[in-house]
């Protein structure tokens, strides 16, 4: 049994959100570990981000998202609407300000910015649609059909980040 793991780096747009096309760097920590047949894990370790399989799709907005993205996200816009005030939504509750406060004096990469905590709706999203997928690896390849992609999401749209993605492959 081989084990193998790596981590890949995706930047959020911090504007909209985020939908990166990972299928290709999957593929290639699939081909490099020499796994024949076992399982790939794709996962993410944020609470505000997702890891989903779907089609490509060809066509692209002005923005360069996919159609299928942007109709996602209109759905979602009208099921779970973006969170712009602290009235929005519960969450952040006054207990969780403070502790999110502590942490930004602890650790020097989170964002003291109060703004950026209002996002509710990323979470919901997250919870929604799950922080991984696991896939079957046959005779060394991904069995993700034709037209199958693999897209890591940041639901999170109040600011630019360096996201991590793992990547897990086991068997033989």
């Amino acid at each position: 049994m081989t084990i193998k793991h790596e981590q890949i780096i995706i930047r959020s747009n911090g504007e909209r959100v985020t939908y990166k096309n990972i299928k290709e760097q999957v593929n290639a920590f699939v081909e490099s570990t020499g796994i024949q047949n076992g399982i790939c894990v794709v996962s993410t370790p944020h609470t505000t981000c997702s890891i989903i399989f779907d089609e490509f799709v060809h066509d692209f907005d002005w923005n360069g998202d996919e159609y299928l993205h942007v109709d996602m996200n209109r759905i979602l816009d009208k099921l779970i609407p973006r969170q712009l005030t602290e009235s929005d939504y519960l969450y952040p509750g006054p207990k969780h300000v403070e502790f999110l406060r502590d942490l930004a004096e602890q650790d020097p990469q989170y964002c003291p910015d109060p703004a950026t905590i209002l996002n509710a709706d990323a979470h919901i999203r997250s919870s929604l649609f799950g922080s991984s997928e696991t896939f079957i690896i046959k005779d060394g390849e991904l069995q993700i059909g034709t037209v199958g992609y693999i897209y890591f999401v940041d639901w999170d749209q109040n600011r630019v980040r360096d996201r991590k993605c793992n990547l897990l492959a086991m068997g033989d």
